[in-house]
């Protein structure tokens, strides 16, 4: 099984590197200078009684310090540098959140539907964005705007039905949770496949939809024949 780092591409030099300790503002505002992401601040992560909890108040969260404060959070978020450092200024352990369905839209699967679908892309030397996996073995798969909008269609014209596979497309509406927030007993989230120079042009969901769809589906094949 692929690790992390076991990639194509990781060897690059990244203009968004992975810094074990790197202060949450600096990341949002590379995401805003460097990549023209808008982001915005969500929960945070507060110590009582030797316990870690979510800023937002809920014993049973289950995002813990990972998802917005506001109700506007959508308003909120920023493209601008200066912006992003003033908000984080406000909440400095605030987690770094990503709105989808603006300058790219998600492909989400499972961690392991993932590494399999990536060395499919691999293999069929398939140009990938940025992807990043979360502690509730999660991956998400960059992709240009629109995606969740025609992602079911697609799946339907590879012959899969689109509810029997666990792949989730976030598009407006939506976020992720971007590297290096910290989930509340779960750990961080980080890049499998960074943000360089060489992946700043998202591929079309068209693209990865059919490695995808056939690791979702031999997963899922699994688990039924267990």
């Amino acid at each position: 099984m692929l690790t992390v780092e076991e990639t194509k591409g990781v060897t690059e030099a990244a203009h968004i590197p992975q810094q074990r300790g790197e202060p949450l503002v600096d990341s949002a505002v590379r995401y805003a200078e460097e990549r023209h992401w808008d982001v915005f601040p969500g929960t945070w992560l507060e110590t009582g009684d030797g316990l870690e909890r979510c800023s937002c108040g809920d014993a049973a969260c289950a995002a813990p310090g990972a998802h917005p404060f506001r109700e506007d959070w959508a308003a909120q978020a920023t493209g601008s540098p200066v912006a992003a450092r003033r908000l984080w200024g406000r909440h400095p352990r605030a987690s770094v959140l990503l709105p989808t369905g603006r300058t790219f839209d998600v492909l989400d699967v499972p961690e392991s539907t993932g590494f399999l679908a990536l060395a499919r892309m691999e293999r069929m030397d398939v140009a990938l964005g940025p992807v990043a996996c979360g502690p509730a073995r999660r991956m998400a798969f960059f992709v240009l705007p629109g995606a969740a909008a025609k992602t079911a269609d697609l799946i339907r014209g590879l012959g899969w039905s689109p509810a029997g596979l666990d792949l989730v497309a976030k598009g407006e509406g939506g976020y992720v949770v971007a590297p290096p927030t910290r989930v509340g007993g779960q750990g961080a989230v980080q890049w499998v496949r960074r943000p360089t120079h060489a992946n700043r042009w998202l591929p079309d969901a068209e693209e990865l939809i059919s490695p995808l769809a056939y690791a979702c589906g031999r997963d899922a094949a699994a688990a039924r024949a267990r």
